[in-house]
């Protein structure tokens, strides 16, 4: 996917996210996210889209701590996340695509970075506020549930941070069914998770479903569509992989 198509994503994951928020009311539950209501998803994913425009309208070329969360609540909230998520989505689309600044996963350029990180970050969460109003999800694409499995596999995880380890070396297989070329196998060991998007060997366990319904079980909002083989490593992925703010 180029930058214009995830920010494209982006800009439409969070109007749809705000808009499920504003049907729900702040105060409403997240079932995906059991600790928060929506507020707090509010809060959270509009300071990320002002601490992600930072780098990139500033050229800050070292991490930046975030400005922290708002003292708001109901509809002067939901205005704060939109004139945020607005301001992240201009800031993208404006930049030069030769903008330098830190990142901190692979990618091409910092711009694609950003572009492609807010797009999923927007994404999962729209999809929390959407547990929270209840009714049916929108959908995500098949082409941006591949890159986001990806992203989350070949990205995140392979970063030393990553929870997921096993004294056991294991592989964890991930399979996506309606996409014929996506398959991941994960090896698992006492370092960080290395995957590789190609199906080598023989697996522990697989997973296997939809690239849309995988892509939300790997973020650990839905469970997995379908296990065979060694039940406790896909077990190990759903206890150990989240991905926390620090």
């Amino acid at each position: 996917m180029e930058t214009a198509e995830f920010v494209g994503v982006l800009d439409r994951e969070g109007r749809l996210l705000a808009a499920a928020a504003e049907e729900s009311g702040t105060t409403a539950k997240v079932p995906t996210c059991p600790e928060w209501l929506v507020r707090d998803l509010l809060r959270h994913t509009g300071m990320v889209h002002r601490w992600a425009a930072a780098f990139v309208a500033e050229g800050h070329t070292a991490y930046h701590p975030d400005g922290g969360l708002p003292d708001l609540d109901g509809a002067a909230l939901l205005t704060w996340f939109r004139e945020g998520h607005r301001l992240l989505v201009d800031t993208l689309s404006g930049a030069a695509p030769d903008v330098r600044c830190w990142h901190f996963l692979p990618a091409p350029s910092p711009l694609v970075f950003w572009a492609r990180r807010q797009a999923h970050e927007t994404a999962v969460h729209r999809f929390d506020a959407e547990s929270a109003r209840g009714g049916r999800p929108a959908a995500l694409g098949t082409d941006f549930a591949l890159d986001g499995i990806d992203e989350l596999l070949r990205g995140f995880h392979a970063r030393a941070g990553s929870r997921v380890r096993s004294e056991e070396p294991r592989v964890l297989r991930v399979r996506a069914t309606d996409a014929g070329d996506a398959v991941w196998s994960v090896r698992l060991s006492e370092g960080p998770p290395v995957a590789v998007r190609e199906e080598t060997g023989d697996a522990d366990c697989e997973v296997s479903g939809p690239a849309e319904r995988l892509y939300l079980s790997l973020w650990n909002r839905l469970p997995f569509p379908d296990v065979t083989g060694d039940a406790s490593v896909a077990a190990l992925w759903r206890e150990r992989s989240a991905v926390t703010w620090s």
